[in-house]
């Protein structure tokens, strides 16, 4: 379990290194509320929006795309992407695998809506 209350590092390489799955978040460290999330992601996901908070991505390797319903954006490594609440957006890894981190208040659905997300782990 990660323990929030004392200083922690991390090795994103390392970490992202001990899992496959992909469009399954795996959460690595924990401030103040939020959940610092490393994600592997290959194809498509699902139209979605989170109606409660915005949301961040870092892109570490592999070109991401993140439609929206009237343009596309695509965001490389080194680069981030913030979705701000309620906008719908689907993203996507066209071509190939792409690792990222995802920045969401704890416990927030990655597809907004608890009954069709794939919940986030500790790692």
């Amino acid at each position: 379990m990660i323990d929030s209350s004392r200083p922690q590092r991390v090795n994103i390489a390392e970490r992202m290194a001990q899992f496959d799955e992909i469009w399954a978040p795996k959460i690595v460290a924990r401030y103040n509320d939020n959940e610092v999330r490393l994600v592997k992601t290959d194809g498509e996901w699902v139209w979605h929006r989170h109606d409660e908070t915005d949301e961040l991505f870092i892109i570490l390797e592999g070109e991401f795309e993140m439609d929206f319903r009237d343009h596309t954006v695509v965001v490389g490594p080194g680069e981030m992407l913030v979705v701000p609440r309620g906008v719908e957006h689907r993203p996507a890894a066209r071509r190939g695998l792409v690792k990222l981190i995802l920045l969401d208040p704890a416990g927030t659905p990655n597809t907004g809506d608890v009954r069709t997300a794939t919940h986030a782990v500790e790692l």
